[in-house]
Order: structure tokens, then sequence, then C-alpha cells
């Protein structure tokens, strides 16, 4: 299983992908936070990452998807899935070792947002910030990609074009993500199962757990989801 995720890691950085990734990140998240207008901390007043943290799901919507179109497509189209299925793995192993290895690469992703915590820390005038409520949107904000990890591999695991896997995984991300919040806000819902509705979305639980407070529930749902799509991707390749 470690072998598949080390190859997958060397394979995104042995070329500018990566890297595009990582800066492009960075730099939309930059741009938002001290550039734009009626976006950036100095126009807000307060010594926040709230608009990070808003923006940052809808950046990642895009690119997780785009870290892993190729995951399995790539293996289809080019017919190195056969030659992967003389190895002494089992499916489970194939699909965590490129699940993992997205979950890495996310990771190094992430990271170098810490500096936005730092800049705004110096920038306040008190010296001070509200870490348990950054620390839990952190948090938070990693599961959230996790899920969407989950669900990209999953679509990638459908199709030998990585252009089509990518449509298809940002479409499924946007609808699990805001879909369900969408709907709830349908009048003949409201004062009724809206919020049992909300509650099937990952922004509501996303949106729990950026308040500080690590509740069993949004776990237990994000883990919930990550198995389903991480099953489904299973299933998928014994049929191939």
């Amino acid at each position: 299983m470690w072998s598949i995720c080390k190859k997958e890691l060397q394979q995104f950085f042995s070329n500018l992908t990566g890297y595009i990734a990582i800066i492009l990140f960075l730099l939309v998240n930059g741009l938002f936070l001290f550039v734009l207008n009626d976006s950036n901390i100095f126009d807000f007043g307060y010594a926040t990452l709230d608009k990070f943290f808003e923006l940052a799901p809808w950046i990642l919507l895009f690119l997780v998807p785009a870290i892993t179109m190729r995951t399995l497509s790539e293996e289809f189209r080019g017919g190195t899935f056969e030659i992967l299925q003389t190895k002494p793995l089992t499916r489970w192993q194939i699909v965590l070792g490129k699940y993992f290895s997205v979950l890495l690469v996310l990771l190094f992703v992430i990271v170098p947002t810490f500096i936005y915590v730092y800049t705004i820390k110096s920038l306040s005038v008190s010296g001070g910030i509200d870490g348990g409520g950054i620390t839990g949107s952190y948090i938070g904000l990693f599961i959230l990609a996790a899920v969407f990890a989950a669900i990209s591999l999953c679509c990638s695991g459908f199709t030998g074009n990585a252009v089509v896997a990518f449509l298809i995984s940002v479409f499924c991300c946007l609808v699990l993500y805001f879909g369900f919040n969408a709907l709830s806000r349908l009048p003949f819902l409201t004062n009724g199962p809206d919020y049992y509705i909300e509650m099937l979305g990952i922004d509501f639980h996303y949106r729990s757990i950026s308040r500080g407070v690590i509740d069993s529930r949004d776990i237990v749902y994000a883990a919930s989801v990550i198995f389903l799509f991480l099953l489904i991707t299973v299933k998928n390749l014994h049929k191939k």
C-alpha cells in the first residue's frame, strides 16, 4: 500500500503540477485575503481568518478533483491497471495507497497557509487571535478536503478520461457540499424537514467543526462518507 502511495507522490511532484497546485491555492487565497476589495482583512478591520475559511472550501472544490482526476483514469487509459493487478496487493490496498497519497498532497497544500495565522497575529493590535476557532477551522478544512478526495477518487475510477473524471468530481462535490443546503432552503421545506436535509450536506458539518467544537457526529458523518466512496471505488475495481 505504501509503495503505491510513494509512487503517486513521486509522480505528482516529478513535474510542475504539484508545485503549481500549491502556489495557486496560496495565491488565490492571498489575493482575496490581502488585496481584493470587499474581501481583504484590512477592510474587515478584525484580526480573523473567517474570510479564508469561507473561501478555501470553494477553491478545494476545484483543486481536489484536479489533483485526483488522473489517479485511476490514467491507469485505465494507459493500460497500467492490468500491470498493477499482478502485484501482491488487494483492491483495498491499491485504493488506500492512492487515497493516502492524495491526502499527503492536500496536507502539503494546506500547511503553508499557516503563514496566514502568523500574519493575522502580527497585524492584531492586541497580538491575540481566536486560536481555538482557527484550530477547529483547520481541522474542518482538512476533513472537508479528505471527503472531496474520496469522492474524486471514486469518480476517477469510472472513466479513462481525466477531463471527464474532473467534471464529474466537481459536480458530485458541489452537490454534496452545497446541494443539500440549497435544497433545505426551498419554501415548502421550511419549518419541516429542512434541518435534517441540511444535515446531509458536507457544508453543515464543516461549519459545525469550524466553530471550534469537535462533535462526534461530524466526525462520524465525514468518516461514513469517506468509507462509502472508497467502498464504491473498490467494488468498481472488482468489476474491471
